[in-house]
């Protein structure tokens, strides 16, 4: 069995970018899996992912207000084919990431997390794996927009790619 996963977050769709890239949607819609690591900002954007995912598994950002809240948790678990995700908007500073992290997720193979917009993919001391797509929208300090792909094949989490997103001249 193989899962293709797209993970995203910090997309802040209206405030910080109009819309989604279509690379993004396309990724999106090719997925058997979207996560969604939190500020959405607007509802509609909530909606849009609802209706081009095939599952969607979300949670809601410290920018994302009262109606995103009420729809969304603040963190998600499931379990694909073996592979136990978690996902939370924001884990705290860099330093010690890792073993905090394992503290409060200990069931966990792999955390989704955004909040900073800095890419991140490391392994904790225990194998627990922490990814953050970054922004696709919203690059703050670094060179490009990003989101991540991977895949989940025969129980383990597989072919984790960081992808740029490509802007038109």
């Amino acid at each position: 069995m193989s899962l293709r996963l797209v993970l995203v977050a910090d997309t802040h769709v209206p405030k910080r970018a109009r819309a989604l890239p279509e690379q993004v949607w396309a990724a999106v819609e090719d997925a058997d899996v979207v996560f969604h690591a939190g500020d959405w900002v607007g509802a509609r954007l909530l909606d849009e992912f609802e209706r081009r995912s095939r599952r969607l598994i979300g949670v809601y950002g410290n920018n994302d207000g009262d109606e995103l809240r009420q729809r969304l948790p603040e963190t998600a678990s499931v379990t694909l084919d073996g592979v136990r995700f978690s996902m939370i908007h924001e884990t705290g500073q860099a330093k010690g990431r890792e073993q905090r992290c394992e503290a409060l997720f200990p069931d966990v193979d792999v955390l989704v997390f955004g909040h900073s917009h800095i890419p991140w993919d490391t392994v904790a001391p225990g194998g627990m794996r922490l990814l953050n797509p970054g922004s696709p929208t919203d690059r703050r300090r670094q060179p490009m927009c990003t989101y991540m792909t991977a895949a989940v094949v025969n129980g383990r989490l597989d072919d984790v790619q960081l992808v740029e997103v490509v802007t038109s001249p």
